[in-house]
């Protein structure tokens, strides 16, 4: 038995068009898709190169609130300047945020921790400063790091980082923030300025 054979298939005018514009317009927008991808995938970290050395940012903690507690919480102007301080490192690379076992150094780095989903590393108060910046050094080798102290410890703290010279920290300043800025030769460099409502001796 004799079959028919089949009918070639027959394309229009219209379709053969349609297929040739869609392979010309792929053909086009597949360099800017490439391009498209590899510049989401480069959002999503940052080079290496770009944040090559590390950066330490140490503070004292914020304004405290008065009485005889002996780990008393912020005040609501030591709040505000907790605040500060994360709108300060918002567009920093902070990889990490270190405070004492007291809650007035804990409340003070809190709102930049939770800004980056960090938890805050605790370290002893009396811990002496050579050593802690010797283990700070040791673990962050880029990025950039915050430190809270006390006004006993802080110039302490920001001495042993930099190998250089800090002011000493009187009992009303709270506004101090030092920046050290540690390049890939090892090289510090000490930056001290100020932030949030004046709160230091004239």
């Amino acid at each position: 038995m004799l079959t028919a054979p089949a009918k070639p298939r027959v394309r229009s005018h219209s379709t053969a068009m349609a297929s040739r514009h869609n392979r010309a317009m792929t053909r086009r927008l597949l360099p800017l898709l490439t391009f498209a991808c590899l510049l989401g995938a480069c959002a999503g970290t940052a080079p290496r190169a770009a944040v090559d050395g590390v950066t330490f940012v140490v503070v004292r903690h914020a304004e405290k609130a008065a009485g005889a507690d002996r780990d008393p919480e912020l005040n609501p102007a030591g709040l505000a300047r907790a605040s500060e301080l994360a709108r300060r490192l918002a567009r920093e690379p902070l990889v990490a945020v270190y405070a004492t076992g007291y809650r007035r150094t804990q409340q003070t780095v809190a709102p930049s921790a939770a800004a980056f989903g960090l938890a805050p590393k605790l370290y002893a108060a009396d811990m002496s400063a050579d050593a802690f910046a010797a283990q700070l050094r040791a673990t962050h080798p880029w990025g950039t790091v915050l430190v809270a102290g006390h006004s006993n410890t802080t110039p302490d703290i920001v001495a042993a980082l930099c190998a250089c010279a800090a002011e000493p920290m009187p009992e009303s300043e709270y506004d101090r923030i030092s920046t050290i800025r540690i390049a890939d030769d090892g090289r510090p460099a000490l930056h001290v300025t100020r932030y949030g409502s004046p709160a230091h001796a004239p």
